[in-house]
Parts: C-alpha cells; sequence; structure tokens
C-alpha cells in the first residue's frame, strides 16, 4: 500500500510518501543526502516496504515541499523531521536511515530521540571532521568543487554549523548500527579511499553495537550501485527485531 500526502509543519507543507503495510510494528525513515530528496530512495523503498512501513518525505524546499523559514542546519531539521512524524501520526519505534547529510540528520535524531529508536544505518554518511581530516587530502580542483556545491539546501556555513552540531551532540548510542562506506569513490586515490573507508569505521564509535559493511563496487550513492547491501543491512535490522 503507498500514501502520499502533504503534512503542516510551522510555515511549511511537506511531501511525505508511506510505503508498506500498516500493521508494520516499525517504521524505516529514510533522509536522503544534501540538495536530495525522496526519489534518491526509489532504488531501495519497493523491497523494503515488503518486510516494514517505510516513510520517505522531502526535506523543506526540496522536491515537493515548501520552502521554511527555518535556518538549514541540522538541528532544525531534526525538529522538523519529529514534528512531521507526530503530525503524520508515524508512530515509534524507528530504523532511521540517513545517506551522506541525511546520514549527520538521523545521527542527531537518534541521539536526541534515542528511547524511540530500535535501529541506525548510515549510507556513506558525512563524517563531523570531514572538512579538518579528509577534505586537506583531496585536491584543490575537488576541494573547490566541493565548498562551491552548497546552493541547494542552506549554504557552506550552515553545512558546517551542522557538523559542528554533530561532533557537540556526539554520544554513544545504545541502538544497533550499520555503517555502509562506498568502496570505489568517483576521482578518488587509493589513499583517500583507504582514508574514507577508516573514517567511516570510526563512526562505529558511536554505537554499543555497530557493523561495517564495504560496498566494494559502489560511488556515493550505494543505493543505486548496489541497491541489495543497503537493503540487506536494513533488513538484518529488521529481523533482529
Amino acid at each position: 500500500m503507498t500514501r502520499e500526502r502533504f503534512v503542516q509543519v510551522d510555515d511549511s507543507r511537506f511531501y511525505v510518501k508511506l510505503l508498506g503495510e500498516n500493521n508494520s510494528k516499525l517504521t524505516v525513515v529514510m533522509d536522503a543526502g544534501y540538495g536530495d530528496f525522496s526519489k534518491a530512495w526509489d532504488s531501495v523503498i519497493g523491497d523494503i516496504s515488503l518486510y516494514a512501513k517505510v516513510m520517505i518525505y522531502d526535506r523543506a524546499g526540496l522536491g515537493k515541499s515548501e520552502k521554511s523559514s527555518n535556518s538549514r542546519i541540522s538541528s532544525e531539521m531534526v525538529k522538523e523531521l519529529k514534528n512531521l512524524l507526530i503530525e503524520a501520526k508515524v508512530n515509534p519505534p524507528y530504523i532511521l536511515v540517513g545517506h551522506s547529510f541525511g546520514g549527520v540528520n538521523m545521527r542527531m535524531f537518534a541521539t536526541e530521540y534515542q528511547h524511540e529508536v530500535c535501529g541506525l544505518v548510515l549510507i556513506d554518511s558525512t563524517p563531523e571532521d570531514y572538512r579538518e581530516r579528509f577534505l586537506p587530502t583531496m585536491s584543490i580542483e575537488f576541494q573547490k568543487a566541493y565548498n562551491e556545491q552548497f546552493v541547494y539546501e542552506g549554504n557552506y556555513y550552515e553545512f558546517m554549523e551542522s557538523l559542528r552540531e554533530l561532533k557537540e551532540t556526539k554520544r554513544k548510542l545504545n541502538v544497533p548500527l550499520i555503517v555502509l562506506s562506498a568502496g570505489k569513490k568517483a576521482h578518488y586515490s587509493k589513499k583517500s579511499q583507504d582514508l574514507w573507508n577508516e573514517m567511516q569505521k570510526d563512526l562505529l564509535e558511536i554505537s554499543t553495537n555497530g557493523e561495517l559493511v564495504i560496498a566494494k563496487n559502489s560511488a556515493h550513492y550505494i543505493q543505486n550501485d548496489e541497491p541489495e547491501v543497503v537493503i540487506s543491512a536494513i533488513r538484518k535490522l529488521i529481523d533482529c527485531l
């Protein structure tokens, strides 16, 4: 069963899509990367909805959702998502799935509302020390392109503020965690790729129960390159409950 609707949160109407059966004991909530919206999950949501209820949505100003007057930083996005879940009557427990910048939001949500979360999947998620530890190892051209991409959803300074917030709110979570790392990143040297995988492995420190999976044939969008890896990770958490 698929249901689409718009939900009012603060001064914005958010687009929400629900899949799967209402009688599922949990909901998989998925948050896309920077500038991306719900269509980023098209390759995996059908399969996941066979095992649980799934909610995907467009963050404010993206896809079909209206713009918001709130700042485009993670703490505000987490508040919006929490209110969206309440207004849409999507009750916990949740398995949270975040890709790239969406992983930043989902980590913060899991920290703020740990009692509502029963699992966390981070898909090539942005680490809090990306700018300090990783970006300087890349070419000047890469760094320039990276810094100039922030025009779709908030700006460079808001994105960096989100990473600062993530660092400040970092806590050990008593939530099962699976980290998926892209093992074939575009424009990465072997040294850069190894560092990236190492930084993804470091994300396991936020959970008492974590597992790293390297998607060896995937670039940044693992859900497109190896959708079965994403589906398997989510299914594993569902089956553990």
